[in-house]
């Protein structure tokens, strides 16, 4: 399972609590409009398009009045690569024919880093995948946060992605629904995907800096042992043994407590908890590795998730409207891995989760809890971090007040 973080892209709006003014939206979705034909000195046509919704490559054949067998070859040729049956609305596809109305080749954008090449020879069509060749360029973005971290990155899928993956560095440190407050400042220097020179989407951040709170926080992407982690000023990784928080967006609606009064029962006892407030279906995430040892209905918890982690500690997730599927009693899962979904089963007066930690079975309150970092980078290879650190420090202190409180102007540079 993948980490809970990228999900629901319209929960995200509603749901990030923070932000600012910054660059325009790069327009990454491809217009429908209707195939586009080209004739080449080789007397070849160019056909190109982009996918309609349900439509198929039948469909695009007999609009074009291409031949038919050459659809049932090419599936042939393609059928252990990629079947053509397996296509998704608005990618493109460009199509090579001949004088005699004959595909010569044929290219599928599969998705953002893979196409479908088929190619005509003297004996029949051949079929391979092809990874999209980026121009990888660099670029910076800053933003001020003055109502959501969504509107402060500005607008667009990409900008989105960008968001989510800014608050997956900074998750074991910062709650981007909770914590954050107006005039918080954002720097990042990532990675822009270019094809045909023209921008495609966003690749790895490379380094970042969120002041929350006037607290400064940095990360560094760096890359040993075949792995990529992100990285402190000193060298210690970001990455901790639990999240800050186990749902993306929400708001905590009760707090932990001794003695609360109880909203349904109408009198005081312990809520030895906290309580995220949360659209019903919104996924809940395990906030660290562990084995569950409990995943059904328990009384007033309804439908309830208790993982076991290493070092004694243990955490419940209550009121679930579902538990995610194969989460059962002994099955391991990772930090980050989707367990179940919000809801307001049990005794819950509406939709919310209901998040415990308990050490030693005593119950602790997560929001005190400080975590140790995980392994720092080896000591061989500080000379190499640090020297990457102060290159992305000079450019991350190159991104100039004007470029992040610029509102509704273009601030990407490239660097």
């Amino acid at each position: 399972m993948k980490k809970a973080f990228l999900f629901a892209t319209s929960l995200a709006v509603g749901f990030f609590t923070a932000t600012g003014s910054f660059q325009t939206a790069h327009k990454t979705e491809q217009d429908i409009s209707p195939p586009v034909i080209k004739t080449s000195k080789e007397s070849y046509k160019e056909i190109t398009g982009v996918i309609k919704p349900g439509e198929t490559f039948f469909d695009i054949f007999k609009r074009l009045s291409l031949d038919i067998r050459d659809l049932f070859l090419m599936k042939e040729a393609s059928a252990n690569i990629h079947r053509l049956r397996n296509i998704t609305a608005n990618r493109p596809y460009k199509l090579m024919v001949d004088e005699k109305n004959r595909v010569q080749s044929f290219n599928y954008s599969i998705n953002d880093d893979l196409s479908l090449n088929i190619v005509r020879d003297e004996r029949g069509f051949t079929a391979e995948k092809v990874e999209v060749a980026y121009e990888r360029r660099t670029g910076q973005i800053g933003g001020v946060i003055n109502d959501s971290l969504i509107s402060s990155i500005g607008e667009g899928r990409e900008r989105l992605s960008l968001a989510l993956n800014l608050s997956d560095i900074f998750a074991w440190d910062i709650d981007f629904s909770t914590e954050l407050r107006n005039g918080d400042t954002f720097k990042l220097i990532v990675e822009e995907l270019y094809h045909e020179n023209e921008f495609k989407r966003y690749g790895d951040v490379i380094a970042a800096e969120f002041v929350n709170n006037g607290k400064s926080y940095r990360a560094y992407r760096f890359e040993h042992n075949g792995k990529a982690g992100y990285y402190d000023d000193e060298g210690n990784t970001l990455k901790r043994a639990f999240l800050k928080a186990p749902l993306n967006f929400r708001r905590i609606s009760s707090g932990f407590s001794t003695g609360r009064f109880h909203p349904v029962l109408k009198r005081y006892r312990p809520h030895h908890g906290i309580d995220y407030a949360a659209p019903a279906g919104t996924p809940v995430s395990a906030v660290g590795d562990g084995t569950v040892t409990f995943s059904g209905y328990k009384g007033d918890y309804g439908k309830l998730v208790m993982i076991k982690h290493p070092n004694a500690y243990k955490t419940y997730y209550g009121h679930l409207s579902r538990i995610g599927k194969g989460v059962a009693p002994g099955v391991k899962v990772g930090q980050g891995e989707v367990i179940g979904y919000v809801g307001a089963t049990g005794l819950a007066t509406g939709p919310h989760l209901h998040y415990e930690m308990r050490v030693n079975e005593t119950p602790f309150n997560p929001l005190r809890l400080k975590i140790p970092s995980g392994e720092p980078i080896p000591k061989a290879l500080m000379v190499e971090f640090e020297e990457l650190k102060d290159q992305m420090s000079e450019s991350l202190a190159s991104i100039a007040p004007s470029i992040i409180t610029a509102k509704n102007n273009e601030t990407r540079n490239s660097l």
